[in-house]
């Protein structure tokens, strides 16, 4: 079963002092959890400047991720089959007239967005989902609180996935897999600013059958990532 975290931070962050702020450090922390690759977001353009980006070093178990920002002062689409979107972060608003542009120009070359719950609002995925139906939308950092919300959001949006960083609750993610499939489930952590450890052990004890279990490991981020 190849394990592949979706939803991963390379660089130095507030929270601390982490192994993973350089590749070796991250390298060596998949490696204590058995993850086999992940895809990274830098620090930098996290929680920075994504209009001058640092670049993530080669390495043939990580994908970069870059952040993109929507309209004259944001970020060219760049060559990539994930990115993410952080419009709380980078102060644009997500389903105005320039995101909805960026998002249309993403769905056409099948670029796949990485959404963070705690910097969106679940009007506003909404009103992007329902004015680009074809944009491929993977909510991370949800979380138990974000539950109904997610289900009225993924009853609606067939495009709309989530990641396993914060659901964390008893048959959270079998929940998920049963009522919309195990194709709409990755696997990710957040870390280092939320504990990789947690989900990691979730994946090893999910009550599924093994072929969705090898799905939501690696097996659907791995499908977009072609």
């Amino acid at each position: 079963m190849r394990v592949v975290d979706v939803n991963r931070i390379l660089g130095p962050v507030p929270v601390g002092d982490v192994p993973s702020r350089d590749v070796a450090g991250l390298v060596a922390e998949l490696d204590r959890l058995a993850i086999d690759a992940a895809c990274v977001v830098h620090s930098h353009v996290l929680h920075y400047d994504p209009v001058t980006p640092v670049a993530v070093p080669g390495h043939p178990r990580l994908t970069s991720v870059p952040v993109v920002v929507p309209g004259p002062l944001g970020t060219p689409v760049p060559e990539a089959r994930i990115v993410r979107l952080c419009p709380a972060e980078h102060q644009f608003a997500l389903a105005g007239p320039q995101g909805l542009e960026l998002a249309r120009e993403l769905a056409e070359r099948n670029i796949t967005v990485l959404l963070g719950w705690e910097s969106t609002n679940a009007g506003d995925v909404h009103r992007l989902a329902a004015e680009v139906p074809a944009l491929r939308i993977v909510l991370i950092n949800t979380g138990y609180r974000a539950l109904r919300e997610l289900a009225d959001l993924l009853d609606a949006h067939a495009e709309i996935r989530v990641d396993t960083a914060s659901l964390c609750g008893h048959l959270q993610v079998e929940w998920m897999a049963n009522r919309y499939g195990a194709h709409r489930v990755l696997f990710g952590t957040g870390a280092p600013e939320t504990d990789d450890a947690g989900p990691r052990f979730q994946l090893g004890h999910l009550e599924l059958p093994a072929a969705d279990v090898e799905l939501i490991a690696g097996g659907n981020v791995l499908e977009l990532l072609g």
